[in-house]
């Protein structure tokens, strides 16, 4: 085998080079390959794009991301493919540079949505480099995008108050309630089944990011809230949240979504989503003084600089702590 390989190396190199430089060439690449295994790995290599995108998203599934992760790396790698229109093992660093650069200007996307991409690219080539599919990454050298830090707002506890004051069902209100006493994703909370709730405990178990379960935590409030509206609902869905007409299925994401602008609306605030109650329960347990640890185990969230990237620290409280820590 190595020798028909030696060979075909030599048969492309025909034209180029003359006989005498031939033969140094194959002396040097018989010496290479002296005291080597050479293994057939021809048929085991992916040979498309979509063949090394499809092992790819199959091992992040195994690895438990989320149906929506696996569609947005499947989305973002075809555009690459599109536009780079380069076997995946011939593809470099320029290239991919080169890609980011003429999407942003293209689509006027911010940093942030070309740092998400860079870092699915990147994770692409890694997975590539890791399996022995290709020698080294080019998406190595391509540095984390700098995106400029903007302070993030939260719901103050009277906009919360009124939130709750004009909710028209008592559903919309165990929302309000649930999302600002827990912190947990909507995806979690539209996840929830009613089984998952221990009201005696005052605790449910959420299923986060990767599959991963844990817990989170409501108040009394809350409580009394949810269990009213359980007792209202006269369908037999075993979910925790449906939807107010029939035949009441489970609530989805876009569901909350569309309730809470319609309360904002309301009470003229822009900007009422899911997230906001998760970045305000954040800021609020570190302004109250609890570890950042905890607040990082409260949200489920792998990295603690994400928990910091969350949470908006109140510029009176830091003074307040200097005094008394520093002073």
């Amino acid at each position: 085998m190595k020798t028909e390989y030696i060979n075909t190396v030599l048969a492309k190199l025909e034209g180029s080079f003359n006989e005498s430089q031939i033969e140094i060439i194959r002396k040097a690449l018989k010496s290479s390959f002296e005291n080597k295994e050479v293994i057939d790995i021809i048929e085991t290599q992916p040979q498309t794009n979509e063949d090394a995108l499809c092992s790819f998203l199959s091992a992040k599934k195994i690895e438990g991301c989320s149906l929506r992760s696996i569609n947005f790396y499947q989305v973002t790698l075809q555009k690459m493919f599109i536009f780079v229109k380069k076997l995946y093992i011939f593809i470099n660093t320029e290239d991919i540079r080169y890609y980011l650069s003429e999407y942003q200007n293209i689509h006027n996307v911010s940093k942030a949505t070309i740092d998400n991409m860079r870092r699915i690219i990147s994770s692409f080539f890694t997975w590539l480099e890791n399996e022995d599919y290709i020698i080294k990454s080019p998406a190595r050298r391509i540095h984390k995008v700098k995106i400029p830090k903007m302070v993030k707002e939260t719901f103050s506890e009277e906009t919360v108050e009124l939130m709750r004051q004009n909710c028209k069902n008592i559903r919309d209100l165990a929302i309000i309630d649930t999302l600002f006493s827990t912190g947990m994703r909507v995806g979690e909370l539209v996840r929830l089944n009613i089984s998952d709730v221990d009201f005696s405990n005052k605790e449910c178990v959420v299923l986060g990011k990767g599959n991963k379960q844990r817990k989170v935590y409501f108040d009394a409030k809350t409580k009394i809230h949810l269990q009213q509206y359980l007792k209202s609902r006269k369908d037999d869905n075993e979910a925790l949240f449906v939807s107010l007409l029939e035949p009441h299925y489970r609530l989805k994401i876009s569901g909350v979504e569309i309730t809470l602008r319609k309360i904002g609306k309301r009470i003229n605030i822009s900007h009422v989503h899911p997230h906001k109650f998760r970045r305000t329960l954040a800021t609020k347990a570190i302004d109250k003084g609890m570890p950042i640890e905890q607040v990082q185990h409260l949200l489920g969230h792998a990295k603690i600089d994400t928990t910091l990237g969350y949470a908006m620290v109140d510029d009176e409280n830091v003074k307040i702590s200097h005094k008394k820590f520093l002073g």
